[in-house]
């Protein structure tokens, strides 16, 4: 008998602060979380914006000394996890804790050390850096710490697939559950790479949106005048479940993880294949893994990332899965609030898909004002849309033609 995989606990951090409740009204409402960066100087920078996570109380977490040797990446993971565990009854561990386990994604891991590091060692010289440098920046430190913090035993590491990052990490732990590997797992994603040369990097290669005059409206998903993606950072933390576990100790079942799909472009490092067909694969293969039909989707939470070539092609792939249903489906790209948080984007946007599901509500995407020919869906335009939501899927595409789709189900 297939063991059924649940959602029991969830945590973030975003741009609009702290906690998996406040990131859901600030999404219902509409909310922009994107501002005038304030991080560092944009002085000599063609973009100027950003969704910074800003209002944490990291005294409530951490000492100085912990702080001292923790990138912020690491940190937005931590205090994400803490609030799901919490929320999952899980701050105490469980009696056998070789069986929960902690799977976590990020795109590019400790940036901002990596850059202050780097600066130190340009000035001062080698000596100058510090020893803590390496497990400060390596992707992987943020699901060590947690496992360390909260003694998880079970298995522990990091996915590394750009923008997809979080959603495989889910889609690992899913299928370690399934398995029998494991019987909870911590997943998501964190991310932290409002940094200046991260900044530098992406408007060099045009990717980012430069409508610095207007941040709120900067990231416009599938609207005709798109001009590229805004950054964002914080963490999307789930706990996931094997559901009679989860029924045994009692615990509240937020929704069920019934399907994943994961395929590779093998056509270019940054450009989506054309028409989309590694998305088609990867949404086909979830679609096919939850046993469920095409007809069944009421929601996808699109990688919608406001750049030209994305939003149309993955508005082609969506046609191209559903066929006359793709009409039907309601559609949005929660990133025009909180930005792209690259490799957390598919932490946040789990959390999104599985709420929508418990209170049937579609998260808009705002800033659509002039439609494009080319993305002719039904994206939720501006205002959040009530509609019974059984199954959702959330999308994830990154560099290097890395495809992750899941698909959640409430649970029954």
């Amino acid at each position: 008998m297939t063991r059924r995989v649940v959602v029991t606990g969830m945590g973030a951090v975003s741009p609009f602060g702290l906690g998996v409740r406040h990131l859901w009204d600030s999404i219902l409402a509409g909310k922009s979380g994107i501002s005038t960066i304030s991080k560092f100087d944009t002085t000599n920078f063609s973009v100027k914006i950003g969704g910074e996570v800003k209002g944490l109380d990291l005294e409530n977490f951490f000492n100085r000394k912990e702080l001292s040797r923790l990138d912020d990446f690491a940190i937005y993971a931590i205090v994400a996890a803490e609030e799901a565990l919490i929320n999952a009854d899980l701050q105490e561990g469980t009696p056998n804790m070789d069986r929960f386990g902690v799977i976590l994604g990020s795109g590019v891991g400790g940036l901002t050390t990596m850059e202050k590091q780097n600066r130190k060692m340009v000035n001062r010289g080698p000596r100058a850096v510090s020893p803590f440098f390496i497990p400060m920046f390596i992707p992987d430190i943020a699901p060590g710490h947690i496992s360390i913090r909260w003694g998880m035993k079970g298995p522990n590491y990091s996915v590394v697939s750009a923008c997809a990052s979080a959603t495989n990490a889910i889609g690992d732990a899913y299928r370690l559950i399934q398995s029998n590997d494991a019987d909870i797992i911590l997943t998501g994603g964190s991310e932290a790479a409002i940094t200046p040369i991260s900044y530098a990097g992406f408007s060099n290669m045009r990717a980012l949106s430069i409508n610095n005059e207007n941040p709120e409206k900067a990231s416009k998903p599938f609207d005709k005048n798109r001009d590229g993606f805004v950054m964002g950072e914080g963490a999307g933390i789930l706990i996931l479940e094997e559901a009679e576990h989860a029924i045994a100790r009692n615990a509240k079942i937020y929704g069920e993880v019934s399907g994943y799909g994961a395929t590779g472009d093998a056509y270019h490092i940054t450009a989506p294949s054309p028409g989309g067909e590694g998305a088609v694969r990867a949404m086909k293969r979830a679609i096919n893994n939850s046993k469920i039909m095409e007809k069944d989707v009421d929601y996808i939470n699109a990688h919608g990332t406001s750049t030209p070539f994305n939003d149309k092609n993955e508005t082609n792939a969506i046609r191209k899965v559903f066929g006359l249903h793709a009409q039907n489906i309601s559609i949005s790209s929660t990133k025009s609030m909180t930005g792209h948080l690259l490799g957390a984007s598919g932490g946040i946007e789990a959390i999104i898909c599985t709420l929508s599901i418990m209170e049937n509500k579609i998260p808009p995407t705002i800033n659509y004002e002039t439609p494009d020919p080319e993305c002719n869906l039904n994206y939720t335009p501006n205002i959040t849309a009530e509609r019974k939501v059984d199954v959702a899927m959330s999308n994830s595409f990154g560099f290097g033609g890395h495809n992750a789709v899941i698909i959640l189900k409430k649970w029954v």
